[in-house]
């Protein structure tokens, strides 16, 4: 589906959406419940306190996305990535 030029809300519920690709979108605060989201590309898309839950990320690329708010299992993605870096 491409919905470029265009404003929807995305509402992903019980759904297969792996192998999907999302390029300068807004996906800011939109919740993924129950989704398949295995080999997705996400490319500068906003995903400012979007809400994962019951969701398969595995083999997800992010490259130049806000992920403001961001949490895994409570902790913010932000201080995962700093941790990581800092790593001796």
């Amino acid at each position: 589906m491409n919905i470029a030029d265009s404003k929807h809300e995305l509402v992903a519920t019980n759904a297969d959406l792996s192998r999907s690709s999302f390029t300068d979108v807004n996906l800011q605060s939109t919740q993924f419940t129950d989704v398949n989201l295995s080999q997705t590309c996400f490319t500068d898309v906003n995903l400012k306190d979007s809400k994962f839950t019951d969701v398969n990320l595995s083999r997800v690329e992010i490259t130049d996305c806000d992920i403001s708010g961001m949490r895994i299992r409570g902790i913010l993605v932000a201080d995962l990535f700093a941790a990581y870096e800092n790593k001796a």
